[in-house]
């Protein structure tokens, strides 16, 4: 039964999968921030406003194991606050998007969206994230990066 029931997800996951990647900010070369007081060191600002808030424009962490990806976005989200030093509350609220990728051993990944809360208000937003493929890690427009 365990055995049809991963069956069974690996060719849901592969037909709800394009054979191309819409991903368009994926730069194989870029280098992981290193990790400070459980916070990467982010030191540039996104160009594009649509960085973090699209899932063709995800914040790519990876690549990644399945299990190192909660802590990974903590030490992204670690290193943000609201325009105005407010913290950020966040929590996952879905997956979505399936792409093909090579750096996952089923051929496909999937992005995460993280809901954010500027702490002290009722401001949120939505925050895609990528596991299984690389990129700049910037701060996303709207958000400021946290003084060490």
């Amino acid at each position: 039964m365990k055995a049809f029931t991963s069956l069974f997800i690996l060719l849901l996951l592969y037909s709800c999968t394009s054979t191309k990647s819409t991903i368009k900010n994926i730069d194989p070369n870029a280098i992981r921030p290193k990790v400070v007081n459980n916070a990467f060191v982010i030191t540039e600002y996104a160009k594009d406003s649509q960085y973090g808030y699209d899932a063709d424009y995800p914040i790519n962490l990876g690549p990644l194991y399945d299990k190192q990806e909660e802590q990974n976005i903590v030490y992204f989200l670690n290193a943000l606050e609201g325009p105005k030093g407010e913290k950020l509350v966040y929590q996952k609220t879905a997956t979505c998007c399936p792409f093909p990728s090579d750096t996952h051993g089923i051929g496909a990944g999937t992005l995460s969206i993280y809901e954010v809360e500027l702490e002290g208000t009722s401001k949120k937003i939505s925050l895609y994230f990528n596991i299984y493929e690389k990129g700049q890690i910037v701060c996303p427009k709207g958000l400021n990066i946290k003084k060490q």
